[in-house]
């Protein structure tokens, strides 16, 4: 792709209930809004949430409803995060709503301790604690 400059801007998140999605990750993640859209997508009419990068260069996360009614399942993505506290992090999402999917597990082969959690509607997070070293 010569003369092209392309990088990865973002992901979305598909949900039936956004408020609660939105409080779920705000609360877990620490994440703050940027910006709120009401458009369409191939004439389905949507509303969705950017929130602001968490460093610098990093991608926008975005959760994104589908308001004509249809709901969607929750295997179709698994959201990345990575914190310095998987413990509180894990805790967080308990509190939130969400649940445990595999407890956390230190793998010194790939340098993190990891966890799986799912958010209130089952999406699956993978959260990463770098180990020291």
């Amino acid at each position: 792709m010569s003369g092209t400059q392309i990088h990865f801007g973002f992901s979305k998140l598909l949900v039936n209930d956004l408020e609660a999605a939105a409080a779920f990750y705000a609360s877990v993640c620490g994440l703050t809004e940027l910006a709120r859209v009401d458009s369409e997508i191939a004439g389905r009419p949507i509303s969705e949430i950017m929130y602001n990068p968490t460093a610098e260069g990093a991608a926008t996360f975005v959760l994104l409803q589908f308001t004509d009614g249809k709901t969607r399942g929750s295997d179709e993505v698994i959201t990345g995060f990575q914190t310095e506290d998987l413990d509180a992090f894990v805790a967080r999402a308990e509190q939130a709503g969400g649940s445990v999917v595999a407890a956390i597990k230190t793998m010194p082969e790939h340098g993190v301790r990891v966890a799986f959690v799912a958010d209130p509607e089952g999406h699956l997070i993978e959260v990463v604690e770098l180990l020291a070293g």
